[in-house]
């Protein structure tokens, strides 16, 4: 067959049928295999498996952008109920062929490793269960999605809100908008447990399906955990108990004493410290394009290309509105070899993370886009250096957030993002274990975790050990079921601790940037352009970082960070 004839345009890569895939994938099942036609089958194989993953990114990206739409939502029900099951075990078919093969293609070592584990891993009785699984984390995000309240005779989304009770420099107003929207997420509370017990159910049954006791051990092999382990991982969170929640406690110190609070409050945890105005990057879309433009382009002109790219072919989904999923992502559309990203704008400073973040993503995409679709697509990349692509880009662009530089703030106005980006870095740790650390519990507690209430009374207790500092004090009920804004515990299980790893790699990447940004950008950049092709520790130390869990790498780090931290407060008047 002429594996050119599949479509490249969008409109016709979603109009795709079951029917219509078939006969590629017969093609490929039929011929001949061998060291002088591997090359082209491999090519092909690549042409098609971007075809059916792109189908099912656009699908996933329209049904994020309208949540409310029922045809949206049937056309993607639709595709997880016949065409994705089916490519999934033809697909699994062509795996084992190259498996059988005993062919070793040159940069394929990785990804054979990781086909092996998906071969261990397939199981035609679990199609139907993956498929209602993304049928229930549509369901979640049309929960939060429209999740509103009326305020000041305006409907605002969860994230609107989230922006008053964070950034707002009233306090009596941060805590009205908070207790509003507390108000309003409490209504989810049934519905959320309710649709937890389906979630817990659905993913005892796929581990048990695959041949595993528990949904972790299934979990740790479909995420390709090759170098680490649950051990590690609960290494870390003590190396983050004991270095890290202390820095975070003296944090929460020093913005209650610049505050002139008696305690830190649900509403104080975000708010510029020093009683100044919320950070205004950008006041029109447009502006918040023009700037970033140049804030990439200082970085490297390389990236500045790549965004411009991604306006000019409307790769942006930047604006907040009701009924559109909460949160941000950047994905590959893999056909194209070009990201998307999306966004809810708050014209804050977060806006501004976000983007660096996930055009950190994006550049990943656009940077190993030469390889074929199993050495470059987001499946294959660990996640835990994708993180650290997209956390490295957070900190390498700081120094060009000022007019100065075309960016978007006043030099006290960048030293205040910065300090408060840093200062951000530190506190996530501890929330990234307090994460982690429950999805740890849930899925050792198969039974017992399956009731949402008991979740709550688990988060409660683990909350209290990691985020020392805040008080929920009359807030308790809030705090139990904060777990269910976070959107990663219900439609991504065990994505988590790649944050903060990452997180760990990135910091060390800013390091080498604070004594030379030119060679620390370039090595970023040669580090993103290796696709799935090395192994995670070559990974990391492409970009200059070491991939560790312990104590004394984690120290390393805040102490950078607030070396840092004080640097940026001499810029401040």
């Amino acid at each position: 067959m002429n594996f050119k004839s599949l479509p490249t345009e969008g409109t016709s890569i979603l109009a795709m049928t079951w029917q219509e895939y078939l006969p590629y994938y017969n093609d490929l099942e039929s011929r001949k295999l061998d060291d002088a036609t591997v090359d082209s089958w491999l090519d092909d194989w690549s042409a098609l498996a971007s075809c059916i993953d792109e189908q099912y990114t656009r699908l996933q990206v329209v049904t994020s952008q309208h949540t409310a739409d029922e045809g949206l939502k049937k056309q993607f029900d639709g595709f997880l109920d016949q065409t994705h099951p089916a490519a999934k075990s033809a697909d699994q078919g062509i795996k084992q062929k190259l498996l059988a093969s005993g062919l070793h293609p040159k940069g394929f070592e990785v990804a054979l490793k990781m086909m092996q584990t998906e071969a261990d891993l397939f199981c035609e009785a679990n199609l139907p269960l993956l498929a209602e699984q993304q049928k229930l984390c549509n369901e979640y995000d049309k929960i939060m999605g429209a999740t509103t309240v009326m305020w000041e005779g305006e409907e605002k989304t969860y994230w609107q809100m989230y922006t008053l009770y964070s950034f707002e420099t009233d306090r009596a107003v941060r805590e009205r908008a908070y207790r509003a929207i507390a108000e309003r997420i409490y209504q989810n509370r049934d519905p959320i447990n309710d649709l937890w017990s389906r979630f817990m159910e659905l993913r005892r049954n796929i581990a048990q399906n695959a041949g595993y006791s528990d949904f972790r051990s299934y979990m740790w092999k479909q995420k390709f955990r090759f170098d680490y382990t649950p051990e590690d991982c609960k290494s870390f969170h003590a190396a983050i108990e004991q270095v890290v929640v202390p820095a975070a406690q003296r944090i929460y110190a020093r913005r209650q004493k610049r505050l002139g609070i008696e305690a830190t409050l649900p509403w104080d945890r975000e708010v510029d410290q020093f009683g100044r105005a919320m950070l205004r990057p950008a006041e029109s879309m447009a502006e918040l394009n023009a700037r970033t433009l140049q804030v990439f382009g200082q970085v490297d002109p390389k990236f500045r290309e790549y965004y411009q790219a991604m306006m000019d072919h409307d790769l942006l989904d930047l604006e907040s509105r009701k009924n559109k999923a909460s949160g941000g992502y950047s994905v590959a559309f893999n056909v194209a070899r070009l990201p998307f990203i999306f966004m809810n704008r708050t014209n804050t400073a977060v806006d501004v993370i976000i983007l660096l973040h996930e055009g950190g993503h994006a550049f990943h995409t656009f940077k190993s886009a030469h390889w074929r679709f199993h050495q470059r697509a987001e499946a294959y990349v660990p996640v835990e250096f994708s993180e650290v692509a997209s956390m490295s880009m957070e900190l390498i662009a700081s120094p060009y957030l000022t007019r100065a530089h075309g960016g978007y703030y006043t030099e006290e106005e960048s030293a205040r993002s910065r300090i408060s980006h840093m200062e951000t870095i530190i506190l996530f740790w501890p929330y990234i274990a307090l994460v982690d650390a429950f999805q740890h519990w849930i899925y050792e507690n198969h039974a017992e975790a399956s009731d949402g209430r008991r979740c709550e009374e688990k988060w409660s207790e683990l909350w209290d050990r990691f985020m020392q500092g805040i008080d929920y004090r009359g807030f308790e009920r809030d705090k139990g079921i904060y777990w269910h804004q976070q959107g990663h515990i219900h439609t991504t299980p065990f994505y988590y601790v790649e944050y903060g790893l990452a997180q760990l790699g990135a910091v060390q990447v800013f390091g080498r940037a604070r004594k030379d940004q030119k060679r620390a950008v370039a090595v970023y950049r040669k580090a993103l352009s290796l696709g799935s092709t090395r192994p995670l520790p070559e990974l990391f130390a492409a970009a200059g970082a070491k991939f560790a869990f312990d104590a004394h790498t984690l120290k390393q780090a805040v102490d950078l960070l607030e070396e840092a931290i004080e640097e940026q407060e001499a810029h401040l008047s």
